[in-house]
């Protein structure tokens, strides 16, 4: 309630920050730890309903994860962007890759470090074949379906060459929509051959201002105080955490489970991260 009152009665321009860090998956796959529209959505509706916010900002640390969820909540913040005509300016910290990339493209305008990583305009998918395991250990699968290709793909089987046909069609079409959102959304400022920007590269912040990935270089504070003068209140909007979850616990008093950690991890290993 306290800050309700201050942000009510707070003289001089107000910019929301939203902080959008983290994997982008389903909840359903990595909780509370990971973007998705249904984490994100309470968090941008707040930011575009502030009184008197001349812009919304968003904190962007991500390298990526779901094209879906990524979709989904580029498609948000930009529905709110039209719906209550405020410009919508991306900061980006460590990274900005792949889904990461997709949400910074959200934006109207684009700043990172020099530093920061961004770009990765691809697909990837990948797993693992046991093939060969289940024969060592002296087990048998069995695996019974209706519909020839249910079984695509199955870790504990030899790997066909239609199966991974088949995959690579589905990531072209998956890759063509990404393509297609990052012309649209920064339509006239490309520079470079496409065939190099959406090869899945990902380059540094000031490679990607070379190549119209970016619009520029600042840090979020210093920028904003830039254009909105000193006073600006930079609000910053994130989840209402749970007293349990402070505290690194579930409602069942455990952690995150060791699988989704790895999964989330490796995402950002990608990157040296």
């Amino acid at each position: 309630m306290l800050d309700w009152l201050k942000d009510r009665f707070r003289r001089g321009p107000v910019v929301p920050v939203v902080r959008l860090s983290g994997v982008i998956a389903s909840s359903s796959l990595l909780g509370s730890r990971s973007l998705s529209i249904e984490s994100v959505a309470p968090l941008l509706r707040r930011a575009f309903d502030m009184r008197g916010a001349k812009a919304v900002a968003l904190a962007i640390n991500s390298p990526g994860g779901s094209p879906v969820q990524s979709a989904l909540i580029g498609q948000r913040i930009r529905l709110l962007a039209d719906e209550k005509g405020l410009r919508v300016i991306a900061f980006v910290e460590d990274v900005a890759a792949s889904g990461g990339y997709w949400l910074a493209c959200a934006a109207d305008e684009i700043i990172v470090d020099a530093h920061s990583i961004v770009g990765s305009i691809g697909v990837i998918s990948a797993g693992f074949g046991f093939q060969d395991l289940l024969g060592r250990i002296g087990v048998e699968r069995r695996v019974h379906t209706s519909g020839e290709r249910k079984s695509m793909l199955d870790p504990f089987r030899p790997e066909k060459p239609e199966d991974v046909d088949r995959l690579a069609r589905l990531q072209a079409e998956i890759h063509d929509g990404f393509k297609d959102w990052v012309r649209q959304r920064r339509a006239g400022k490309l520079k470079g051959e496409e065939a190099a920007l959406f090869s899945g590269e990902f380059w540094t912040g000031r490679r990607g201002l070379e190549f119209g990935l970016v619009d520029g270089l600042g840090e979020l504070r210093a920028t904003l105080q830039a254009r909105y003068g000193a006073k600006v209140h930079l609000p910053v909007i994130g989840p209402r955490r749970r007293l349990l979850s402070r505290f690194g616990l579930g409602i069942d008093g455990i952690g995150p489970s060791t699988l989704a950690a790895l999964e989330e991890r490796a995402h950002w290993q990608r990157f040296g991260l």
